[in-house]
């Protein structure tokens, strides 16, 4: 024993555990149940027995939910599972992932072999799957039409995006409802009046849903040209159209809520991309005011209204400072007859000797008084020739001989288009002459 390894039981338990878990790939059993126990935890525990041998089997709570039976002492079923070793015990045992009545045995096989051959062939490839359309106009379903998951689709269609819904009847279990199910979906895609297709039926045992793992309908629905939706029994359960068709849904119910959009939400994105369009719309216009208001100030500036304007207040200074001219040149005048007839009232009170001594005196006086008078009066004259051309220029025929036209009507000088009408009788006036003219057509500048 020295020179021996020695195992502990332990290791020896294990080691099997590894090699069974590791070689021995999940296996279909079938047997006659005994001992059956549903512990208070959720799990099962029973033996499969036949008249030879018995096998432990464990069937834990997160597998066994989705029985649609309750197994029983003496029960015939088959078992879908993988061999362990329960190390404490020292026993193996088969871990229970599915468990189906001995009559849906074969069954079972048969889909799972179908399962695998089509899967081979890429049927089931995420790459393949149409995707379906986010606003449909019209629905096709194929399904029982007096069946309740037709009734549940179309409530929840008409709750949440009302569309046209086209019913094609079809049998959904039986031996003859996979080629009515394959019609319908085939009816679809040659008339094209829908935008994506509903096949459907509601909850039952695994034989009443088992003409959905039909060959030809996952087949024919991989085929479709129109996106398909499946919607076999519920959550729990799967079928050969679940997997082939572009979109599997749970129930009838989570079907037309998948191939529609909610109306309220719809809304609520429209509200709030109408909004922004409005921000958008109104900050790109106030954008656009501003150059606007620009050119507009600046145009105001030079319209013929506003030159004329300025030309009138520049006429009226000049008229202005010409009175005033005349006016102080009349002073000056008036001042100087008064200063001579005092100095002639004073000449003649002088006595004899006193002129003749102040004779030379005034002459020269005199000459003085009259050479500055010619040259203020020059002066004046020379102002006032200046201010007659300043007011030549800014004459109204002096405006005329540049381009500039004065319009009248009845006698009197129009300053906007309002005040003229079609058929009107114009009077042009121009720097040298006048013509006449009728109104054909008017236009308001903005």
């Amino acid at each position: 024993m020295d020179n021996n390894i020695v195992f502990s039981v332990y290791e020896v338990t294990r080691h099997l555990r590894q090699v069974i878990e590791s070689t021995i790939e999940p296996l279909y059993v079938a047997g006659e149940v005994s001992g059956f126990v549903h512990h208070s935890s959720g799990h099962m525990y029973f033996n499969l027995k036949d008249e030879n041998a018995t096998l432990r089997c464990t069937f834990f709570k997160g597998a066994n939910y989705r029985l649609d039976f309750s197994p029983k002492d003496g029960m015939q079923v088959v078992c879908f599972g993988k061999l362990t070793v329960f190390e404490k015990g020292g026993t193996y045992n088969l871990n229970v992932q599915s468990m189906s009545q001995a009559g849906l045995g074969s069954m079972q096989l048969k889909f799972e072999a179908l399962k695998k051959k089509l899967q081979q062939e890429g049927l089931f490839d995420p790459a393949n799957k149409q995707p379906i359309p986010r606003y449909p106009e019209r629905i096709g379903i194929v399904t029982s039409p007096t069946g309740a998951a037709l009734q549940d689709i179309q409530n929840i269609l008409m709750r949440r995006y009302p569309v046209e819904v086209i019913v094609y009847p079809a049998l959904v279990q039986g031996t003859e409802a996979p080629a009515q199910l394959c019609a319908g979906v085939r009816y679809f895609n040659a008339t094209r009046d829908v935008d994506v297709i509903i096949v459907t039926r509601g909850g039952g045992s695994q034989e009443d849903l088992f003409c959905f793992n039909d060959e030809a309908l996952a087949r024919t629905i991989f085929a479709s040209k129109l996106p398909v939706i499946s919607a076999v029994g519920h959550e729990i359960d799967f079928t050969l159209a679940d997997f082939v068709a572009d979109l599997r849904a749970p129930t009838p119910s989570a079907a037309a809520e998948l191939a529609v959009p909610d109306k309220k939400d719809l809304l609520t994105l429209l509200n709030a991309l109408r909004n922004r369009i409005q921000i958008g719309f109104e900050r790109d216009l106030a954008n656009k005011k501003n150059p606007l208001w620009d050119l507009q100030l600046r145009l105001s500036q030079y319209h013929p209204e506003k030159l004329w304007q300025s030309y009138q207040q520049r006429f009226d200074l000049a008229c202005l400072g010409l009175a005033n001219s005349l006016s102080l040149v009349t002073a000056k005048r008036v001042n100087f007859e008064a200063k001579t007839q005092s100095l002639v009232g004073l000449f003649g009170k002088l006595s004899g000797i006193m002129l003749s001594q102040s004779e030379s005196r005034i002459k020269l006086a005199r000459h003085r008084l009259l050479d500055a008078m010619n040259s203020g009066m020059l002066m004046r004259k020379n102002v006032l020739q200046s201010k007659a051309e300043l007011l030549n220029q800014l004459s109204p025929r002096q405006i005329q001989s540049k381009g500039w036209v004065m319009v009248c009507k009845d006698g009197k000088v129009l300053r906007s288009v309002k005040q003229v009408a079609v058929q009107d009788k114009l009077t042009l006036d121009f720097s040298d002459g006048c013509a006449r003219a009728t109104v054909t057509e008017t236009e308001e500048k903005s």
